[in-house]
């Protein structure tokens, strides 16, 4: 029997760098597939838990949190969209417009693990990914977000259901709170078999040092 790894990945759909993260990952599982299994649970976190409706204008937005120029935002944007291309994510040329807030998503991927599948939490994250980045349209907008339930072969009228209620709102809200209070303040952060943090968009060759590690000690 292969062993089995745990990985919390705790993330945004609103992180680009998430996106990247996400993508060297699966690339690691699917190279290292043969000698483990894989257990991943997508865990909420929030870049910008006060945003208000409408959002911000990105470019706005990452200069002011970043204290960055304008050129130096474009030229960062550039390196991102890089990355996530190389592992199979092709963000919309024109870059995301707005920055939204991006705790709806995280009711419904938390719906998503806790009353289907953790296989449909994944159809899931990589759709809302992609509605963000490679499609480029607001997070605010609940069309956008159900179109992404339907690309993942979910059901639609229950996630219309859910964010037209407060489903799922205290367990994301506990669930954020627990990796704050785990000191999380960056994402992508990877929590493997509960005992090692990893943290930022690491190269798949990484990853797989990594688990060779775990699975050898």
């Amino acid at each position: 029997m292969k062993p089995l790894i745990k990985i919390d990945f705790v993330s945004d759909v609103a992180c680009p760098w998430c996106a990247v993260g996400l993508g060297n990952l699966n690339k690691a599982i699917a190279e290292f597939g043969d000698k483990a299994d894989f257990e991943v649970h997508f865990r909420a976190f929030e870049l910008n838990p006060h945003m208000p409706p409408g959002g911000q204008d990105a470019m706005e937005h990452l200069m002011e949190k970043y204290g960055l120029s304008l050129d130096q935002v474009k030229a960062n944007q550039v390196q991102i969209r890089e990355r996530a291309a190389e592992v199979g994510f092709n963000f919309h040329p024109d870059g995301r417009k707005r920055v939204y807030n991006t705790f709806n998503t995280h009711r419904l991927l938390f719906w998503a693990a806790h009353e289907l599948d953790l296989k449909k939490q994944a159809a899931l994250k990589k759709e809302l990914l992609n509605t963000y980045f490679c499609l480029g349209v607001s997070l605010d907008d609940e069309k956008n977000i159900l179109d992404a339930v339907v690309r993942a072969g979910l059901d639609e009228a229950r996630a219309r259901a859910i964010l037209s209620s407060d489903e799922f709102v205290e367990g994301v809200k506990q669930e954020l709170q627990h990796y704050k209070s785990m000191g999380i303040n960056s994402v992508p952060s990877l929590i493997v078999n509960d005992q090692y943090l990893l943290q930022g968009a690491q190269p798949s060759d990484m990853l797989i040092n990594a688990f060779t590690k775990l699975i050898s000690s």
